[in-house]
């Protein structure tokens, strides 16, 4: 294996394909690399730190430094590979620094196209997010769907303004990508964002909720999107990954089901939800302290998402995984990793 600059030993299993990856150390990127590894491609990962490029190099994955947002860094990692996944992406509510959100979320998707265009990458595949559909409440999103024209989080605006600049981006330099907006993606290697509220409910730590609607996508469906959309995906086009559209309640409750547990939610009203949220966020901010729950963050949970995930199963071929099995998974792997008792 070689990271750039210097040569380590390596195996000698043959290659299908030379591919390369940004995001290689996070929860969608981590599956990602063990797909590809296991069919056998040759990954290059990049790594903004030492600590990942030591996780990638372990993994047997030939490392790049760099940073997301830096076009000739990417170049430089993407020389000689066929595909190119830009998975990389600060997904986060509360955020007390937005300016690494602004970079790695804004300014790397285009950075991405244009190191792709300058590298020869004959398909980029991009990881944006189910957020960027931008449907009005109540309402069930699609590709098509327009934008109702305001942002519920930094997060979502910033995730919405990097995958517009990486198409603009794709139309001026000719490069084929294709865009893959997961829902919230839950299985093993998942404890953050909704999975979070989810083992601390099965936990027994969490005991309200606010009346919501989640939409949830398995990690190996994610996993199976991203490959088919690098295969099958019209260039210019984004492909939704939701494999499951719930209330709440219910999905609480099929969680507890599948994990054998006696709980059930209690659930607040919406207004002292957004009451509370905001008392928390200043009382701790006063104090100079990160808040636990923020507006942004309630005012997500308040808006719920409902998505339409079946263009990628008409036209990309992707089979979703039934909600019982990814709770199972989840929960077996939860156990196991201590974050349910």
């Amino acid at each position: 294996m070689t990271i750039l600059g210097a040569t380590v030993p390596t195996g000698t299993a043959t290659s299908v394909a030379r591919v390369f990856i940004t995001g290689g150390t996070g929860v969608i990127g981590t599956a990602l690399v063990s797909r590809l590894l296991a069919r056998g491609d040759e990954v290059v990962g990049l790594a903004r730190s030492a600590a990942a490029a030591a996780t990638l190099q372990a993994r047997g994955v030939t490392v790049a430094r760099g940073e997301g947002y830096d076009e000739d860094a990417l170049t430089r990692g993407m020389e000689g590979c066929a595909h190119a996944y830009n998975v990389a992406g600060v997904n986060a509510l509360c955020a007390e620094d937005p300016a690494a959100m602004e970079l790695v979320n804004v300014e790397g998707p285009a950075a991405a196209v244009r190191a792709a265009a300058r590298a020869g990458v004959s398909r980029l595949v991009h990881t944006s997010s189910a957020a960027t559909i931008g449907e009005a409440p109540g309402t069930t999103g699609n590709e098509r769907t327009p934008h109702r024209g305001w942002y519920l989080s930094r997060y979502e605006r910033t995730k919405t303004e990097g995958e517009r600049a990486a198409l603009t981006a794709a139309r001026l330099v000719g490069q084929h990508l294709v865009l893959v907006n997961p829902s919230s993606v839950q299985g093993p290697g998942r404890a953050g964002g909704t999975a979070r509220f989810f083992l601390a409910f099965l936990d027994g730590r969490l005991k309200v909720f606010v009346p919501t609607v989640v939409s949830l996508v398995d990690i190996d469906d994610c996993i199976s999107g991203h490959l088919l959309a690098c295969e099958r995906g019209v260039a210019g086009e984004r492909y939704l990954l939701n494999g499951m559209t719930l209330p709440i309640d219910r999905a609480l409750a099929l969680a507890a089901e599948v994990a054998g547990v006696g709980r059930r939610p209690r659930m607040v009203p919406r207004r002292l939800a957004t009451i509370a949220a905001a008392a928390v966020e200043r009382g701790f901010k006063l104090a100079g302290r990160r808040p636990p729950v923020c507006r942004e963050m309630v005012r997500t949970l308040l808006h719920g998402h409902r998505y339409d995930g079946s263009r990628a199963e008409r036209e990309l071929g992707l089979r979703y995984t039934d909600p019982r099995e990814t709770i199972r998974k989840t929960v077996v792997w939860a156990r196991a990793q201590g974050y349910i008792a």
